[in-house]
């Protein structure tokens, strides 16, 4: 075994949307080869790592990342040359300061993260560990998370927003199988929901196409209506709401807001943050609603203090675009008492190591993790590990279609085959509600 890196490639791929991203090639000295490719976002944050596009209109209408891969070439490779791949940390480092940005501009977070995760896959094989239990390795000597668990899947079933054309407001309604005790009963319990919701939608008359993370996106008149249908296909399959089943919602509110105000068009009303606070509350009291997903902008710490003092004792509140996986966010929200759980997204912070800090700070400070998919991701299982790996308790992946998304569950299955007995599920803790 000799994991000194001597070669790194990398090359234009397209992801689920049929865009250009990343892919890197990261060969060790002893023939081993890791490979890994990057996502791409649709709603992003104004604070994530920059991802490199090359701008010019004649190729994927400027989105492609040749200059990206030119930098992994010209730039990365020359830089990590003859480093140790064990030495993840060191590594992200030594490309943190070559890029020498805040945000990661200069190289493009996209060819650092690529890399990154190349390199992780590349130590795990060499040292012939599953990838799951070498980034428990890198955690845990970081942060002693514990033993590794099945994350509890939040899995996408309506879509709306910028997954859906705006046919709504909110971005997605998932749902979380909390009574699943095994992955492979969470997924089958998921499909149930999944096909029964599809049977209402036709009922209906509506569409059972997919939008971006598979989920169905029909044209529904508002988000209440979502929320009535999702509870509907719950029971329908069989399945207890709120005991067996619960919803999570991505309420992407950054998407809406402006000069202060949430404009909610499907609602046809116009909200300040305490009046949006009033009405996720009452939907959340309606229905078997859990979680909660960037219920104020991104922006707009005001309004999540509101949100967080009117829900935080009772509902999973999650920070994407506020906190993009930014330990200087993070803190700033842990600070101020703003939301409980953090989404987790690799590539809106551009390192292995990046992530698993804002893993660590969140739970010292009593947050819960998500870690997350993006709705423009690749065949590459790298999220299914990684959210065993530093034991991240839930993850969101998308729809239970299309390759991009199963992938990570099917990997997911098989990690659990091979844990066997060991194998445990990450157990959701319902808050309690005030009456």
């Amino acid at each position: 075994m000799n994991t000194t890196i001597r070669q790194i490639t990398a090359r234009e791929v397209l992801d689920s949307r049929g865009r250009p991203t990343v892919e890197a090639d990261v060969t060790l000295a002893d023939g081993t080869l890791g490979r890994a490719s990057v996502p791409s976002g649709a709603s992003t944050g104004i604070n994530e790592a920059v991802e490199l596009r090359d701008g010019d209109k004649r190729r994927y209408q400027g989105r492609g990342v040749q200059k990206a891969v030119a930098n992994v070439a010209k730039k990365i490779a020359p830089a990590v040359r003859g480093m140790d791949a064990r030495e993840q940390a060191a590594i992200d480092r030594r490309m943190i300061e070559l890029d020498g940005t805040p945000n990661k501009s200069r190289l493009g977070a996209n060819a650092i993260l690529a890399v990154s995760l190349a390199v992780c896959r590349a130590a795990a094989i060499s040292q012939e560990l599953p990838l799951h239990r070498w980034i428990a390795a890198l955690s845990q000597a970081r942060s002693h998370l514990g033993t590794p668990t099945l994350p509890l899947p939040m899995i996408n079933i309506l879509s709306g927003g910028l997954h859906a054309r705006h046919n709504l407001d909110f971005q997605d309604f998932l749902i979380m199988p909390v009574a699943a005790t095994t992955m492979k009963r969470a997924l089958e319990m998921t499909s149930d929901v999944y096909h029964a919701t599809g049977e209402l939608l036709a009922s209906k008359g509506y569409t059972t196409l997919g939008a971006d993370e598979g989920g169905y996106g029909p044209p529904l008149t508002s988000n209440r209506e979502a929320l009535d249908i999702l509870t509907r296909a719950i029971e329908k399959a069989g399945y207890k709401p709120r005991k067996e089943i619960v919803i999570a919602v991505d309420v992407a509110s950054s998407h809406f807001y402006e000069n202060g105000l949430y404009g909610l068009s499907s609602e046809k009303r116009v909200l300040h943050a305490g009046e949006l606070a009033d009405l996720l509350a009452d939907w959340c009291a309606r229905y078997p609603i859990v979680s909660l997903e960037d219920g104020c902008a991104e922006e707009d710490w005001d309004g999540w203090k509101v949100l967080t003092r009117k829900l935080g004792q009772e509902v999973e509140l999650v920070g994407d675009d506020l906190f993009t996986t930014n330990v200087n966010r993070l803190q700033r929200g842990i600070r101020e008492g703003v939301a409980n759980s953090v989404l987790v997204k690799l590539n809106q912070i551009g390192t292995l190591t990046e992530t698993l800090e804002a893993v660590r700070v969140a739970r010292r400070a009593g947050y819960r993790t998500v870690i997350s998919a993006r709705s423009g991701e690749t065949e590459d299982s790298f999220l299914a590990d990684l959210a065993v790996g530093c034991n991240g308790g839930q993850i969101k992946i998308g729809s239970i279609t299309r390759s991009s998304r199963l992938a990570k569950y099917n990997q997911l299955l098989r990690i659990e085959e091979e844990l066997g007995k060991r194998a445990r599920m990450w157990k959701f803790e319902q808050r309690e509600r005030r009456s």
